[in-house]
This record gives structure tokens, sequence and C-alpha cells, in this order.
């Protein structure tokens, strides 16, 4: 059985492992946000809806950092980003239900994301333990 060399398996942990784990944190970190993001739609839903029963009085750009008074009286209707820059019509209600699936899915994905994550970790960690061990292997064969 041949033995790896020290540095193939230095390089194989910087550019093979330790990258793979560069990507899994990135889509957990994007999970996370969008995660953020619908807990903070249904917040915001639920905040309105209690608080503001009668609308709410706001500005909004219609481009070119151009501003007009808007003044909002139903919020029976709201439109959600479902994805990929498309919204839908939801009422409140809808909404919220949407938001919370939206966020168990997301859970869901980034719970294989982390599982894989401690994967990639503990084989970077049996590597570098092998490494240590074949090290002192080295040092105890020239004494």
């Amino acid at each position: 059985m041949a033995k790896l060399s020290h540095e193939n398996l230095e390089v194989f942990i910087n550019d093979y492992l330790k990258e793979d784990l560069k990507h899994l944190e990135k889509y957990i970190n994007i999970y996370n946000e969008e995660i953020m993001e619908f807990i903070q739609l249904k917040n915001t839903i639920q905040t309105m809806r209690e608080n503001l029963p009668d609308g709410y009085k706001t500005q909004m750009n219609i481009g070119g950092n151009f501003f007009i008074q808007a003044k909002v009286d139903n919020l029976d209707e709201i439109l959600v980003d479902v994805g990929k820059g498309i919204y839908i019509p939801f009422t409140a209600e809808e909404a919220i239900k949407f938001a919370d699936v939206k966020v168990k899915m997301l859970n869901n994905e980034c719970d294989v994301l982390r599982e894989e994550s401690i994967k990639k970790r503990s084989e970077i960690k049996v590597a570098l333990m092998y490494m240590a061990e074949q090290q002192q292997l080295m040092e105890n064969e020239k004494k």
C-alpha cells in the first residue's frame, strides 16, 4: 500500500476539503439570509395588521431617486417575491403561511448543508491527524 506524501495530503486538504467547506459555508449563509427575510416578512405583516389597521403613509421611489408620497389604505393583499423576481399577490394570511412554509423548507435544506459541513470538517480533522501521526512515526524512525 502506497503511503500518501505529506505534501500531497496538504494539497488535498487545502485545495479540496477546505474549498468544499468554504462553498458549503457560503450556501449556508445564503440560506440563513433567505430565512431571515421570510421571518422579517412574517413579522412585518403581523405588526402592520396589529398596529396599522387603517393603512400608512410612505414615500415611493419612482426611479432616479425621485420620490412621491403614497398612502397604503388596504393591507389585505400583499405582493410577495416567491423567487426569481416573480411577485404573487397573497392575502396577509396566505403570505404568513407561505413564509412559514418557506422557512421550514429552507431550514431543512440548510440542515443538509450543515451535515455536509460537519462531515467535511471531520475529513479535514482525520487528514490532519493522519499527517501528525506520519510525522511522529518519521521522527521515531530517525531516533
